[in-house]
């Protein structure tokens, strides 16, 4: 699979830890950077990871930041992007199978590097359930977009 992974200052170390995870699994991954501790501004980094997420060039994205909030919010301005900004295993899951999120975000100061290894593993494992009723859904919130 191709990932987009983006990260400001605030989330670099985990970032970095998921590159080398998602990579040894197999993964494609683009990492749009920040590649420094100089402090950036997130949406640099995490509108590039959306646009490739939204325009096919990746398959899904991983955006990050010290909370996740800012990463998550930039990355849902891009038209075609459902960032769910993540810090459990079950929302996860539920988000993949319920929503077909094809991006999604990690506060590096909120969740540790264990549980963020898990929750990106459940993400990229769970399918879209395509039940009628999700789909409707979704249907309606990226309607919202036009």
């Amino acid at each position: 699979m191709k990932i987009a992974i983006g990260c400001d200052h605030g989330a670099l170390a985990l970032k970095n830890k998921l590159v080398d995870r998602l990579t040894n699994q197999g993964h494609d991954v683009t990492d749009f950077g920040t590649y420094s501790l100089d402090s950036c501004d997130y949406p640099d980094f995490a509108a590039p990871a959306a646009k490739a997420v939204a325009s096919g060039v990746c398959d899904k994205g991983i955006v990050l930041c010290t909370t996740g909030i800012g990463v998550s919010i930039t990355a849902n301005k891009v038209p075609g992007i459902r960032c769910a900004l993540l810090s459990d295993v079950m929302s996860a899951r539920m988000t993949r199978e319920h929503n077909d999120t094809n991006m999604m975000a990690l506060g590096a100061g909120v969740v540790g590097e264990m549980l963020a290894l898990e929750i990106v593993d459940t993400w990229l494992g769970t399918e879209f359930s395509h039940n009628e009723r999700h789909q409707r859904r979704i249907d309606k919130v990226m309607a919202l977009e036009k």
